[in-house]
């Protein structure tokens, strides 16, 4: 009898062995490495893509035996730290707080708004990897597919907007298993056996230069005069140039081709007879209109669009000349 007892409490002790639970699964916990979203020199003539990325790296570690994770994430953005409050574009600004739109995609083709919520969506990402017995990790890497958009009359600066922490975040619940590959979770929020979130900040950027592009000049035409120029001869012409926005330029008018000194004069082909003139800046003609920044040159800032100067030109009495076209040519520069 008491070796029968002996047998009982040696075979409830190998029981005991033989059923003990495995060691606990391990927690997974990822975190996140940005890279700018930074589109350079725009002018907004066109459409100027740029592209950034979001890592994303995933660590477990306990796993008793070999064993595979599987990590559902979902990645949100909102509109930034400068942006309108919506998505329709998005939108960066300079210093003055001068806009520039722009947008974020989830694809190459960029057709995809990346939002935070329904519409427009997040982007969700899935990630596997295998756990050996001393513990395991995996990345992956989402891509930004930033546009600006071509729009006119943009202000000259350096423009941002800065997606923090309360603009960014990562969702992700992952699937354990001590044996072989689990099934993915439900989604970014339920399913499988934890998860968790952290944040991913970047600050998109685009540089818009100070430019300026003539587009016009028309010709100073003093007309017919029948013999004697006894009379002031007064005409006007006009300068078009686009300056983008918050410029300083400043346009000057040179001496011409044939002048004498400072004296403009058009002349008679390629003979030695001249008939004198002068450009001004003022409708009264008292203010000529030369080559000196800060001295008789016509200043202003540029709007983005489309701007337009006068020069008021007089070819002045009394001049006695032989017949014919007299001409001469004057060269424009804006200076910005």
């Amino acid at each position: 009898m008491i070796h029968s007892r002996s047998l009982a409490v040696l075979a409830l002790a190998l029981v005991g062995l033989y059923w003990a639970p495995p060691s606990a699964e391990a927690a997974t916990t990822c975190t996140t490495s940005t890279t700018p979203l930074a589109f350079g020199t725009v002018t907004g003539a066109a459409n100027a893509d740029s592209n950034g990325s979001v890592t994303i790296t995933c660590n477990t570690f306990g796993l008793s035996l070999a064993a595979g994770v599987r990590v559902r994430m979902c990645l949100y953005i909102g509109d930034g730290v400068n942006g309108p409050g919506h998505f329709n574009p998005r939108r960066m600004t300079n210093t003055f707080g001068d806009p520039l739109q722009f947008q974020i995609y989830r694809d190459a083709a960029r057709s995809q708004t990346w939002g935070n919520g329904s519409f427009p969506a997040p982007l969700q990402v899935d990630l596997q990897y295998s756990v050996p017995l001393l513990g395991g990790s995996g990345s992956i890497t989402a891509n930004l597919f930033g546009r600006v958009f071509a729009q006119p009359g943009l202000a000259a600066g350096s423009y941002s907007n800065p997606f923090m922490d309360g603009h960014t975040w990562l969702e992700y619940r992952y699937a354990e298993s001590i044996f072989g590959t689990p099934n993915w979770p439900g989604s970014c929020s339920s399913g499988g056996t934890g998860g968790g979130s952290t944040t991913f900040p970047f600050t998109a950027s685009a540089t818009v230069p100070n430019n300026c592009v003539i587009s016009a000049a028309t010709n100073l035409d003093f007309g017919t005069v029948p013999g004697l120029i006894n009379a002031n001869r007064d005409q006007t012409s006009a300068i078009s140039f686009t300056c983008t926005g918050r410029t300083a330029w400043n346009v000057a008018l040179n001496n011409g081709q044939n002048a004498s000194g400072s004296t403009r004069r058009m002349r008679l082909g390629a003979s030695g007879s001249y008939v004198n003139y002068e450009l001004y800046r003022d409708p009264g003609r008292s203010q000529r209109w030369g080559t000196t920044a800060g001295a008789d040159t016509v200043p202003g800032t540029g709007t983005g669009s489309v701007q337009t100067l006068t020069v008021y030109g007089r070819v002045p009495a009394t001049q006695a000349v032989p017949a014919g076209n007299y001409g001469d040519v004057i060269t424009v520069t804006v200076s910005y």
